[in-house]
């Protein structure tokens, strides 16, 4: 065994002992703190076996599926955001975590309990990644600009970025397509009305390329 692997499975078993040893007091970060534990590429390993499986589920890419991890989280599961953000995807139950419980044909939402745990945390994000890409932005033709348009999506909703072009979804998505992905980074870097939408894809993009 590598020792990169080695020193990779330590800090999965240090996070995930972490985050069982602690059923109440929760360290709060900022939900978009990048890289707060340890280099993009280590944390990816930490939870690549998770995330694998979650992605191969969903159809979902792995690496930006560990891009996404490394930006939220840094890696750390016991992370909750002043907006009740939780885990190693930052995942709201109200919004993100009721939308896959729906897609799933279940009622109610996850509990903290269970975004807490890294498991279900990286199936719930990964899951409502499938929505992103399949429902919403569906007809997004170019595999990179689709990736993009999902790490702002994931953000921000995909709603304040298909208004962006305009408000009708079908025009959206054709002016979409009708843009290079290099194109449409720079439309969402100068035209998204949310600020910290152009400095979260251009984090999530940047840690995608280092793993």
């Amino acid at each position: 065994m590598r020792k990169s692997v080695k020193v990779a499975t330590v800090v999965a078993i240090v996070l995930l002992a972490g985050c069982a040893g602690k059923t109440e007091k929760k360290i709060a970060l900022r939900p978009n703190t990048p890289l707060t534990q340890a280099p993009p590429a280590m944390v990816a390993s930490a939870w690549s076996m998770m995330t694998e499986q979650a992605a191969l589920q969903n159809g979902v890419e792995q690496k930006l599926v560990e891009a996404i991890i490394a930006v939220e989280s840094g890696g750390n599961p016991t992370v909750v955001s002043k907006s009740n953000a939780v885990g190693l995807m930052q995942i709201k139950a109200s919004t993100a975590g009721r939308e896959v419980y729906r897609a799933r044909g279940r009622a109610g939402q996850p509990t903290k309990a269970e975004l807490r745990d890294p498991v279900k945390n990286i199936d719930i994000g990964t899951a409502y990644l499938r929505i992103l890409q399949r429902q919403h932005l569906a007809g997004i033709r170019d595999p990179k600009t689709l990736r993009y348009a999902t790490i702002v999506s994931y953000a921000n909703g995909a709603g304040a970025l298909l208004r962006t072009f305009a408000r009708d979804r079908s025009q959206a998505i054709a002016m979409i397509n009708a843009l290079s992905p290099e194109a449409f980074y720079q439309h969402v870097q100068k035209n998204h009305p949310a600020p910290q939408a152009p400095r979260y894809l251009w984090k999530v993009t940047t840690v995608y390329r280092t793993i």
